[in-house]
């Protein structure tokens, strides 16, 4: 989806520091921040208190506006601006989680046994994971446990391992197709 009139005309207004311009900006993509440091705890299997999700919305923000808003001057509107954003909150969410201590908050007996039985899975999951990655070749084992395990996007894959950007989705591709085939059997 391309940029839309109303998000070109936000974003020119918020680059010109225009009255309410960032109030709009705020008040169109607070939900969608909020969804990104939700899923993007959930998938890395944490459980956060409403203090550190208000935190980690607010990390976004406030990287969002860092350098006189440098993450909107460098938007290229080649995409959406709710693709591009969630591109950008993931990255800063995801970097903020793995620089932060781990959450300390009590669990009650019934949330201990139950994440601890979840631990157990994961790690049993975890050496299914490293098994399968086995059966890949290396450039295939690389991609996915850079993209799945690690985060990374496409463009730092192709940086890390030399391999042509657009080159990086097929070879994904391929490897799920045979992780699926090998899992199932």
């Amino acid at each position: 989806m391309a940029l839309s009139e109303i998000d070109r005309n936000l974003i020119d207004r918020c680059l010109a520091h225009k009255p309410n311009a960032w109030e709009d900006f705020v008040d169109r993509f607070m939900g969608l921040v909020v969804h990104v440091v939700n899923h993007t705890a959930q998938n890395r299997s944490l459980r956060l208190s409403q203090s550190d999700r208000e935190d980690l919305v607010s990390e976004v923000f406030l990287t969002f506006v860092d350098n006189d808003m440098a993450v909107l001057r460098h938007f290229r509107g080649e995409s959406s601006l709710a693709t591009y954003l969630t591109v950008v909150a993931r990255r800063i969410v995801v970097r903020t989680l793995v620089a932060a201590p781990a959450p300390t908050s009590p669990l009650s007996d019934v949330e201990a046994a139950q994440d601890s039985e979840t631990v157990e899975a994961r790690m049993e999951d975890q050496d299914e994971v490293a098994q399968l990655l086995k059966t890949l070749s290396g450039a295939e084992a690389d991609v996915v446990r850079m993209y799945h395990l690690e985060g990374k996007s496409y463009g730092e894959i192709s940086d890390a391992t030399g391999m042509a950007e657009n080159s990086v989705g097929p070879t994904l591709s391929r490897a799920r197709t045979k992780l699926r085939e090998r899992a199932g059997s």
